[in-house]
């Protein structure tokens, strides 16, 4: 099986030409063209490597790089940065990158380096299941769809990311800082109110009583459980 590298730039000419030529090479090359597309397609596609750009809208690269390692991804992480940034290599490093390209570089010392990352990256995990079931609930995960007593539940986008996150951590007690940064991609306290939100549409949606909720546990003074 080929390696698959997910590719994340937001320059497109950049995009084609390193796409091609590593496909060239033999590898699966998908694309993503800003932080937040990255991280969706990082956590919830298997790939064998990430190339960041440092330099991307919004979130830039180093804190795309976080998040993934923040989401419990161990695969490696090349970044490409401007020339003479050193502190931009510094701080890749510190949040979880395995290695630096500079810009402008040459192809054959990237696709060295994209080699070298590769035949030391581990063994990527047996994938999680695609179909999750509890109560009268059935998940979807490829689907993306919900189903309650065999009645399609309509929840928003972001409400099934919640939802996912749920299902493939049984038992784990997340704080609402945790679920933000692993589901929303973002760290700020002030926002935890978001998390309640959600998770009140949740057991709206997919429990007997909201009130009396049996899967979607409140942990008192830190966050939530789900409990199957």
């Amino acid at each position: 099986m080929s390696d698959s590298i997910l590719f994340v730039e937001d320059e497109h000419a950049l995009q084609v030409t390193l796409g091609d030529r590593l496909r060239k090479e033999g590898y699966l090359v998908d694309c993503a063209g800003d932080a937040e597309e990255g991280f969706d397609k990082a956590t919830r596609l298997p790939y064998d490597l990430f190339i960041l750009d440092v330099m991307l809208p919004g979130r830039d690269g180093l804190m795309l790089c976080r998040d993934i390692r923040a989401a419990g991804l161990i695969t490696p992480v090349l970044m490409l940065t401007a020339r003479g940034r050193t502190a931009e290599k510094v701080s890749g490093f510190k949040t979880g990158a395995d290695d630096y390209v500079t810009k402008p570089f040459k192809m054959p010392e990237l696709l060295a380096r994209v080699e070298a990352l590769l035949r030391r990256a581990p063994v990527r995990p047996a994938p999680l299941p695609a179909i999750y079931e509890f109560g009268g609930v059935r998940v979807d995960v490829r689907g993306t769809e919900v189903l309650r007593d065999g009645l399609q539940v309509n929840l928003s986008a972001r409400e099934f990311q919640l939802l996912r996150f749920f299902v493939e951590n049984p038992g784990q007690t997340l704080s609402r800082e945790d679920l933000l940064t692993r589901v929303w991609g973002y760290d700020a306290s002030t926002f935890t109110r978001t998390v309640d939100v959600h998770v009140a549409g949740l057991r709206q949606k997919l429990e007997n009583d909201a009130r009396q909720p049996q899967f979607f546990l409140t942990v008192k003074g830190f966050g939530y459980k789900f409990k199957p």
